[in-house]
């Protein structure tokens, strides 16, 4: 059944959900806005049927006390992979109980959301806080990029992954746009700030803008990009956001005087406080 859902407003959009009688959609804690009287609220740790990275391994059914026991490993897990990325260690579960039902959800800075719809055969992958809200028989788990990703970059990532059937509900800063490496000869680069979410198929990584020579040192000093890109090759749906979190950030510092970078900004940047 599809999550029947609209998204509204502009600078700062909302979705707003029609949930049908028994119908349940979870959201991470602190993106909800408003709900009907008959529509419960029950916060939980971890998220829907398992997180995604840790299906249950061979072995009989999940009865007694032996499938309570796994259950609270997992979610331990969940919980685990969740604050070694910075997450939220909970979600908010919303369910109708007696005929339809609405809920409101919203991101958390200025800029667009998106309903992406899963089939079963194509996992999401999103940036970290990209989640907003999705219907329960969407597994929502971390991915940890790492190897080569990691290496090149000098640094490592975590994705939020999203697997299953039905609606997820995703948000940005500032507008979306979106790409498929295909059309433009296989690969892209990207600002890392600025990548929102990208299907399955699709191969993230990251490298370094040139080497430490005269150039690369130019880029990093005055570019503003720092010594890293984000590479995105394959066949398959890439979404940009058009405002980063960092440049909002220095935005509001520069606004309010405590943006000391002068004119070299990028990496030699100095702020107060």
């Amino acid at each position: 059944m599809t999550l029947q859902q609209e998204i509204v407003g502009n600078a700062m959009q909302m979705a707003v959900v029609n949930l049908n009688p028994g119908q349940t959609v979870y959201c991470e804690a602190g993106k909800f806005l408003f709900k009907t009287t008959n529509v419960t609220m029950e916060t939980r740790l971890g998220g829907s049927s398992g997180g995604g990275q840790q299906q249950g391994g061979g072995g009989s059914g999940g009865g007694g006390m032996g499938g309570m026991l796994r259950q609270a490993v997992g979610t331990a897990m969940q919980v685990g992979q969740r604050a070694l990325a910075g997450e939220s260690l909970a979600f908010q579960y919303f369910t109708s109980q007696s005929g339809e039902g609405t809920v409101g959800f919203a991101g958390v800075l200025p800029g667009e959301m998106r309903a992406l719809e899963l089939d079963g055969t194509r996992a999401w992958f999103a940036e970290k806080d990209a989640f907003v809200a999705a219907e329960s028989t969407v597994q929502f788990g971390i991915a940890f990029q790492g190897g080569r990703a990691g290496v090149s970059g000098g640094e490592g990532f975590v994705l939020e992954k999203f697997t299953g059937h039905g609606t997820v509900i995703i948000a940005g800063a500032g507008n979306f746009i979106d790409l498929n490496p295909a059309d433009f000869g296989g690969r892209i680069e990207v600002d890392t700030g600025c990548l929102v979410a990208f299907e399955e198929g699709v191969q993230y990584g990251v490298q370094r803008i040139g080497g430490l020579n005269r150039q690369g040192l130019m880029n990093a000093v005055f570019g503003g990009e720092g010594l890293s890109l984000a590479t995105l090759e394959g066949n398959g749906r890439v979404i940009l956001q058009s405002l980063t979190i960092e440049s909002l950030a220095n935005a509001l510092k520069k606004a309010q005087g405590g943006d000391k970078q002068g004119p070299t900004g990028g990496m030699f940047s100095t702020h107060a406080g």
